[in-house]
């Protein structure tokens, strides 16, 4: 959520920003909607002090055993108290106009964030390790998951439809193992996240606060309570209609979505990933300057509709709605928030570099960045099998923009002022996404997988998967 007093002294700025990331000018519009916000506030409390005014003139009045003075004040009293409500009514719809705007903008880039359109215009800031050769021919996870008969999409498709699998036996232990490590590396010095076991299912205003809401819903999994469910169908579809006005106006379907609509406040939204509910650890607090920076670290499943996904990895693990993934989290002062990030992105290369795996990292251009970010890593872990690199982690830096959404503060030591926190997160890394990894890149020549030397321990000694 962006600042609406930045916009109003800096609006050719804000449009500029905004451009950078292929989005057409802004801030007029945000200023106009302010300014009627403004005004009806100032009608408001003009008309609630008058009321006040008048209130205690009329005591004066009958003091002074002016009655007909104190009759004209009773009146405008009157008057004023009846015409309050619609002014307080009038005043939360400009403010909600202008939230609503303002929710639907995405976060500003740094300055130093590369200009570009999409991913063509991501820089390589530097690479690890290097590509292995093989005397073989490569497969794919996929190829390998299912030849070993330890990864199994048709029977998961059973379950739940496409994006989703089952693991078994070695590949199962060896995902369970990766989460482990993971939050060993992260938990332990010189990392030293605190481990966090949240909440998978959140309430809109959480996933509002880190910006998954609105402006992706279509993208969430929802939880509704079926009761409610079934009487917004049987309301809208087998209602009683006649002489209803509702129907009248709304139709079948326009009653259904109304009831809809009334269930938002009850439903929850499994996470998409750990980000929400570790962020959100701080919302409408003020925490003190000493307490910063925080660093939150969970290893949980997401849940993830994939609905602009539509025909992309529609193979494999790589897209899935349902995956498991270390998260770091990290709300700092302004002051240290892009040292954070640096190191962010550090304690998530380590996970990397223990695996020997080979990654280059990538700086994102303003047009590839996420809503809510103001500039991110993406690291990038070369897959052999597929012979491309692919994203297994994206460590952002957020700025208050997070912070704003859910009024999350902290109080300086100096001047005891009350100032936004910064907010960071990233992955720690994809466990699937690691899990394809090692099975590609520690692939043997008879479709076995050697289990890296940093995952022997958590595999019970086990040095190789397979069948």
């Amino acid at each position: 959520m962006h600042d609406i007093r930045f916009i109003r002294d800096n609006p050719d700025a804000f449009d500029k920003a905004l451009a950078r990331r292929g989005l057409e000018p802004q801030a007029q519009r945000l200023i106009v909607l302010d300014e009627q916000r403004r005004t009806k506030i100032l009608a408001l409390e003009t008309a609630q002090a008058r009321r006040n005014a008048a209130s205690k003139e009329i005591g004066e009045a009958k003091k002074n055993k002016d009655e007909e003075k104190a009759r004209g004040l009773l009146s405008e009293v009157a008057t004023l108290k009846e015409s309050i409500p619609a002014m307080e009514a009038e005043e939360k719809k400009a403010s909600k106009a202008l939230d609503d705007a303002l929710a639907e903008i995405p976060n500003l880039p740094l300055d130093e964030v590369p200009d570009g359109k999409d991913e063509k215009d991501n820089v390589e800031h530097h690479r690890f390790g290097a590509k292995r050769d093989y005397a073989f021919a490569l497969k794919q996870h996929f190829d390998l998951g299912e030849a070993l008969g330890q990864m199994d999409f048709e029977t998961a498709a059973k379950l739940s439809g496409a994006r989703f699998v089952v693991l078994k036996k070695g590949l199962a232990r060896l995902e369970r193992a990766l989460g482990q490590f993971m939050l060993d590396v992260h938990t332990s010095e010189p990392h030293n996240y605190t481990e966090v076991s949240p909440p998978l299912l959140v309430r809109d205003d959480v996933m509002f606060g880190t910006a998954q809401l609105p402006k992706f819903e279509e993208d969430q999994f929802f939880a509704l309570k079926w009761n409610l469910v079934n009487l917004a169908w049987k309301e809208g579809l087998d209602g009683e209609q006649e002489g209803d006005p509702m129907f009248e106006a709304l139709g079948h379907e326009g009653v259904f979505r109304y009831f809809l609509n009334l269930l938002q406040g009850d439903r929850l939204s499994l996470i998409p990933t750990a980000e929400v509910p570790l962020t959100n650890l701080v919302r409408e607090s003020i925490v003190e300057e000493a307490q910063l920076p925080m660093r939150f670290t969970a290893c949980t499943p997401c849940f993830r509709a994939e609905a602009g996904a539509a025909g992309k990895d529609t193979r494999g693990m790589i897209r899935q709605h349902q995956f498991t993934k270390v998260e770091l989290v990290s709300i700092t002062t302004p002051e240290q928030s892009k040292d954070e990030h640096e190191r962010m992105l550090a304690c998530a290369e380590e996970v990397l570099k223990k695996l020997d795996l080979h990654y280059r990292v990538m700086t994102l251009s303003a047009g590839d960045m996420g809503f809510a970010s103001q500039k991110t890593y993406d690291i990038e872990v070369w897959l052999p099998g597929q012979n491309m690199y692919r994203e297994i982690s994206s460590c952002s830096i957020c700025g208050e923009f997070q912070a704003r959404r859910m009024n999350a503060r902290y109080r300086t030591k100096e001047g005891r002022a009350v100032r936004h926190v910064h907010t960071l997160n990233g992955s720690g890394v994809a466990v699937g996404r690691a899990l394809i990894a090692v099975m590609e890149t520690y692939q043997q020549a008879d479709g076995s997988i050697a289990v890296p030397d940093a995952l022997q321990g958590y595999m019970g000694g086990m040095k190789k998967i397979e069948k």
